[in-house]
């Protein structure tokens, strides 16, 4: 079974829509497997996005992301890197179609609420960055038989 990572930003902690946005991957039929909600330090943050290291943006990205606490978490499910894209949609909310958790409630592109992991080997990096093993659960949706054939 496929798991990627995904991070609830500072922006959407402020804004009180944890729950929502949880509840559209639960709705969806994936099965969380780790959730936290912590301080990002710098090392941290830059450790995450060390790949935008050398753009104009990186240092006002790390910035923000330890402005406040994030939420990470590991979802498991098939599919599940791909569907989650659709599901946040396009990295800046202007070009995100309704629906999406950036198309209902982004504003620009520095406050797009999410990250999510975009491929199998970013989310396993990005899963064991954020995530010790012992603290991701492996368990079995009891409605499972109801979403997946």
């Amino acid at each position: 079974m496929e798991r990627t990572f995904l991070m609830l930003k500072p922006d959407a902690i402020q804004r009180g829509l944890v729950g929502e946005i949880i509840k559209r991957f639960e709705t969806k039929g994936f099965t969380l497997v780790g959730l936290k909600l912590l301080s990002v330090s710098r090392e941290l943050a830059e450790k995450h996005y060390q790949v935008h290291r050398e753009r104009p943006f990186f240092q006002g990205l790390v910035e923000f992301i330890i402005s406040s606490p994030v939420v990470a978490m590991v979802w498991e499910g098939e599919g599940v890197i791909a569907s989650a894209r659709k599901i946040i949609g396009a990295t800046n909310p202007l070009n995100s179609e309704p629906g999406t958790i950036r198309g209902d409630y982004g504003i620009n592109v520095g406050r797009n609420l999410i990250h999510g992991s975009d491929a199998p080997e970013t989310a396993l990096g990005e899963i064991a960055l954020w995530f010790k093993p012992e603290e991701l659960s492996s368990w079995e949706l009891t409605n499972k038989p109801w979403i997946i054939e």
